[in-house]
């Protein structure tokens, strides 16, 4: 199998020479055609699936255009290999195959790793480099291209390092990373789903795993790039440099962020309000919280500030938070009844809670009229508390209406007195 494509480049090169190399060219273009009109015939990122049904249209739906080009086009080289040469459709073959195993590796690396990791975020320009590397393999041009790599030499100190060596090592390192990060990912889904655990537990738990899994990583592969562990003690020395002065802010923050996930003092789905900012706890991670408020915006808080400074929690100790809806009637109505009308119109309202009851009082006899306050107390403040505000008023309103109960307005009077010696005052 090695044969046919140890000097693929060249006889290809000799095919474009030649005038019937056209034929070639023609049935490369049919091929490519037939496959990008039938990715566009059945739309697949139209279809509605889920869960195993979703992997699998998903996947079919990356492998479609080099499998449907590369079926046509070794048909065509097994029939028209004993008419016209067919090198240069040839060196498409191990093309289209390395760019359907790249798609599937890639693919299901996509559901190993979450939303927004290092892989996803550079995908395609780690999958350039793998398929790069498998076409020079396939092509027996990978031997001639280390052979170069490993001429060019520079020095690292007393050290005598080649690019090829350097490669290497980064290899590793990407390798080993990506092996740490996933193990992490595995084991933070796990954990996640242990619903005997706290949520801040959980967090807590797949934050250390992360952490000791890349510190691991990092140890076993220095020692594969050629790097002593023992040059690791004046490493530690800069960091604690670095600590004492230009990072103790980031410092600060991480070890806060522990501090939150361990005595549990703000948890997710908490309401808080921070530095005037009120909202509720959305993430928590090593370095920040994100709180969003009920107008949509988000606020990213160090964790720092969290430890630092007070923060009031209105769902500590439990989520029930009082509302108070002022409201005023006039002189002449009866405001015990007003009282007993409140309290009524709150009590039909469903989120309003049955215990502790809602209460009306007396606040006190302002100029208008006289002032009263309706207490109510809800449960899930996270859903807003302006929607039941208006909700509340709208039924004290009606409410009022239908039993004749004004609720009065600011009136000023306006005298103009004579002024001395029987003079009469005008307004000009």
């Amino acid at each position: 199998m090695k044969e046919p494509f140890s000097n693929l480049l060249q006889k290809a090169w000799v095919d474009l020479h030649d005038p019937l190399v056209a034929w070639q060219i023609a049935i490369l273009l049919s091929c490519f055609v037939l496959a990008w009109a039938a990715g566009r015939a059945l739309r697949l990122d139209r279809v509605e699936a889920d869960g195993i049904w979703k992997f699998g249209v998903g996947g079919f739906r990356r492998i479609l255009f080099p499998v449907v080009a590369l079926i046509p086009l070794v048909l065509a080289i097994t029939l028209l290999k004993t008419w016209i040469e067919v090198d240069l459709l040839r060196l498409f073959v191990p093309l289209l195959v390395s760019l359907l195993l790249v798609r599937i590796f890639f693919y299901l690396l996509r559901h190993v790793f979450a939303r927004g990791s290092v892989v996803r975020t550079f995908e395609k320009t780690i999958g350039v480099l793998v398929w790069g590397a498998l076409v020079l393999h396939v092509s027996g041009l990978l031997p001639e291209v280390i052979a170069h790599l490993d001429e060019i030499t520079f020095h690292l100190g007393k050290q005598k390092l080649t690019l090829w060596l350097v490669l290497q090592g980064l290899f590793w390192v990407v390798l080993t990373l990506l092996t740490a990060l996933w193990l992490s990912g595995a084991i933070e889904a796990r954990l996640m789903r242990a619903q005997s655990l706290h949520s801040s537990l959980r967090v807590v738990f797949s934050r250390l795993a992360t952490a000791l899994l890349l510190l691991l990583a990092v140890f076993l592969v220095l020692p594969l790039v050629g790097i002593d562990l023992t040059v690791l003690s004046v490493l530690g020395g800069a960091i604690g440099v670095g600590l004492g002065f230009g990072l103790q802010k980031i410092a600060s923050n991480y070890v806060s962020g522990f501090i939150i996930l361990l005595d549990r003092s703000i948890r997710m789905g908490d309401l808080i309000t921070v530095d005037n900012f009120h909202g509720e706890v959305r993430n928590i991670t090593t370095r920040y919280v994100v709180v969003r408020a009920p107008d949509g915006r988000e606020a990213i808080i160090p964790n720092e500030m969290l430890i630092t400074t007070t923060v009031l929690n209105h769902s500590y100790s439990n989520r029930q938070v009082r509302l108070a809806i002022p409201v005023q009637v006039g002189y002449s109505g009866d405001p015990e009844r007003a009282l007993g009308l409140m309290v009524e119109a709150a009590g039909k309202h469903p989120r309003v809670l049955a215990d502790p009851p809602p209460k009306a009082f007396l606040a006190r006899f302002a100029d208008s009229g006289i002032e009263l306050e309706l207490g109510v107390w809800i449960d899930d403040p996270e859903t807003g508390m302006l929607n039941i505000r208006s909700e509340l008023n709208l039924a004290i309103w009606r409410t009022f209406r239908e039993a004749g109960i004004d609720i009065p307005y600011p009136q000023r009077e306006v005298r103009i007195l004579s002024g001395a010696g029987g003079a009469s005052g005008g307004i000009g």
